[in-house]
């Protein structure tokens, strides 16, 4: 929904891409299955440096109503480094938008 003409991103700089290997930054939203560990590892590690994490929801900061549960992990892993947290079940895209504009300085 935040690719939508009303938020549209791209304006301030921020575009989706297709591959990793062509992103500055990756966004992380539900939670993090053990299935999907090794997916999102893999893919942190195909980002160029500098990257940046982030972690958009109550599921991928901190497990969210999953927490604690066998199967999911409580948030991220931790060998990514969030850089940014973004609160919400979901959080809504002018809050995902205003993180990231801040993040960046460009707020």
């Amino acid at each position: 929904m935040l690719s939508t003409v009303v938020f549209d991103p791209a304006r301030s700089g921020a575009q989706l891409v297709a591959s990793p290997r062509h992103a500055d930054a990756i966004v992380i939203t539900g939670p993090v299955t053990g299935n999907m560990r090794r997916a999102l590892l893999e893919t942190w590690e195909a980002v160029p440096s500098p990257r940046i994490a982030i972690a958009a929801g109550a599921c991928a900061i901190a497990g969210g109503p999953f927490r604690g549960s066998p199967q999911p992990e409580d948030g991220v892993p931790p060998e990514i480094p969030v850089s940014l947290h973004v609160p919400g079940c979901p959080p809504h895209p002018f809050t995902i938008l205003d993180g990231l504009l801040r993040l960046l300085g460009r707020m």
